[in-house]
Formats: structure tokens, C-alpha cells, sequence
């Protein structure tokens, strides 16, 4: 049973990070921010994905 939930675990988290990567390409940031992220997401994926959803680029400002 182990394997399965590591499996769709594994999963969620590749769908998260590639969501994150296509939002990151298509904002209106820098590339080098944007070359940055990315690198952080695909090195880091759990963590870097957490920071993008915390800090990403071309956060609107919320009122």
C-alpha cells in the first residue's frame, strides 16, 4: 500500500510543479527571475514550490 500512496504522492507533487513552471513562463517577470524560479522548482520541488506559491513572480498586489 506503501507504494501507491508514494506513487500518487509523487504525482500530485510533478502536476503542482509543472502548473507552477507554466506559470512562472508565462508572467511578466525578468527572465533571469524567471530562469531562477524555474531551476528552484525542478531542483527543489516540494520547497521550491511552496516558495513560488509564497513569493512567486509577478504577484498581484492584494488590497
Amino acid at each position: 500500500m506503501g507504494i501507491e500512496v508514494g506513487g500518487l504522492l509523487g504525482l500530485i507533487i510533478l502536476v503542482l510543479d509543472v502548473y507552477a513552471i507554466v506559470k512562472t513562463v508565462g508572467s511578466g517577470s525578468s527572465t533571469g527571475s524567471k530562469v531562477v524560479w524555474v531551476v528552484l522548482i525542478l531542483l527543489l520541488p516540494v520547497i521550491g514550490f511552496l516558495l513560488w506559491l509564497v513569493a512567486g513572480p509577478s504577484r498581484p498586489a492584494r488590497a
